[in-house]
């Protein structure tokens, strides 16, 4: 297809029916509904508080550790079925879920029903969650194979942002029922609702020859120009890299993800914080979850993908392991941030390099399979926080403990080595 006869090459980057760009707010909208998972530390305090409830803490972090081990399962079919379907049936059918498994949810008046809360919650929107997470980052770096780091920052910072707007308005609707914090998710689930089918409405793929004019693929900082063979997802699962980099993103998310799903208790327990204070700092602390997805991936195209991702790990060790010290609310504000930066930055820079990695071609399928290591690090990371914690609140030990093995990690980003059937885009 020449340059000159399809519009869909135009330096503008303009495509059938509009801008490559509405693409990427599309793609933000539904990310913004199903990134609200991570507002879930403000349910997990209420839960523990509320007199039908009165959960432990590991009970009340295990719905969002469900959750997280859901996506894992939603983001293979759904990585799979884009390949074969196209992104609009399938991101279209995840919010669907997702906003079914919030709304089972709301349903749950005390402990009694704590399985529900599990299918619901955990189950049911793990699955939608990770159907259509999957679907905006394979897509858009179809669209955008001149700002492949940037973009897939974009592409999932949505969900970093998810839980910005969502902690205080979900403090808010829980404030005004203390005792039945889950009524909470029947506004929340319709919202989620509209916005997602909102925004997977305008998804597709490129068509076929798609360029973008001008654009020729160049060294990625430290490495050759991306070229060599488009990998199936088989054939990923045959090199050594793609589970180290499954290992990266497991053990990145773990650290991270560890302080997430006890940001709340954290704040109120190490920093003396209030509990509306608490859940303000959240919603603020989202804004760097979201921000990191964004920033970081735009420094990987300029420094190399290994090279952040060790950045990336050494920062989220030191600030674990000074948190429970951090007994300032603006020390604790700032060690908070910057793992929050991190964590976002682990999903916005791991879709580009799967893509430098093994190509984009086979993207939805190849990561979406990846994800397997968010969701083991989503399970690790909260249960080894929970269960060290424990009701003695030994913050030191577990933030610690968490952080030695974050260092530790960052060996993997030394042994991780582009595959030999593709020219290395990474130095």
């Amino acid at each position: 297809m020449s340059q000159t006869s399809d519009t869909t090459t135009r330096d503008t980057g303009t495509s059938p029916g509009g801008s490559r760009w509405l693409l990427v707010a599309a793609g933000l909208l539904l990310q913004f509904s199903i990134g609200a998972v991570y507002a879930w530390s403000v349910f997990g305090g209420a839960l523990e508080k509320a007199e039908p409830w009165q959960l432990s803490k590991l009970q009340a972090s295990l719905p969002f550790t469900v959750t997280i081990g859901m996506i894992f399962i939603g983001s293979y079919v759904g990585g799979r079925l884009q390949d074969a379907r196209g992104p609009r049936l399938v991101a279209l059918v995840g919010g669907v879920v997702y906003a079914v498994g919030i709304l089972l949810a709301s349903f749950t008046n005390g402990e009694e029903d704590y399985w529900l809360l599990i299918l619901g919650y955990g189950v049911i929107s793990g699955f939608g969650l990770g159907a259509a997470y999957i679907v905006p980052i394979a897509m858009l770096q179809k669209w955008f194979p001149d700002k492949k780091g940037l973009i897939t920052g974009l592409a999932v910072g949505g969900f970093g942002f998810g839980a910005v707007l969502t902690s205080p308005v979900a403090q808010w609707l829980i404030d005004r029922d203390p005792d039945d914090p889950t009524g909470a998710f029947l506004p929340l689930g319709i919202a989620y609702l509209v916005m997602s089918l909102a925004g997977a409405a305008f998804f597709r793929n490129p068509p076929q020859g798609y360029t973008v004019p001008g654009f020729e693929p160049v060294a990625e900082a430290g490495g050759a120009p991306e070229a060599g063979h488009d990998y199936t997802q088989g054939e990923a699962l045959r090199t050594k890299q793609w589970y180290l980099l499954t290992a990266i993103l497991a053990l990145s998310v773990s650290a991270g993800i560890s302080l997430i799903s006890q940001a709340k208790t954290s704040a109120t327990d190490i920093a003396g914080y209030s509990v509306g204070g608490a859940a303000a700092l959240v919603g603020v602390l989202a804004i760097f979850n979201g921000g990191g997805r964004i920033v970081w991936a735009a420094i990987s195209d300029y420094i190399g993908r290994m090279r952040t991702f060790a950045a990336i790990l050494v920062l989220q060790g030191v600030c674990l392991i000074l948190l429970p010290h951090a007994d300032n609310v603006a020390f604790f504000a700032i060690l908070a941030a910057i793992v929050y930066l991190c964590y976002g930055g682990t999903f916005g820079t791991m879709p580009a390099t799967a893509g430098d990695f093994f190509g984009v071609r086979n993207a939805g399928a190849i990561y979406g399979l990846m994800l397997i290591g968010w969701s083991v690090g989503g399970i690790i990371g909260p249960v080894i926080a929970s269960a060290l914690i424990g009701e003695d609140k030994a913050y030191t030990l577990a933030y610690t403990t968490i952080g030695i093995i974050a260092l530790a990690s960052v060996l993997l980003t030394v042994l991780t080595k582009v595959p030999a059937g593709r020219r290395a885009a990474d130095g």
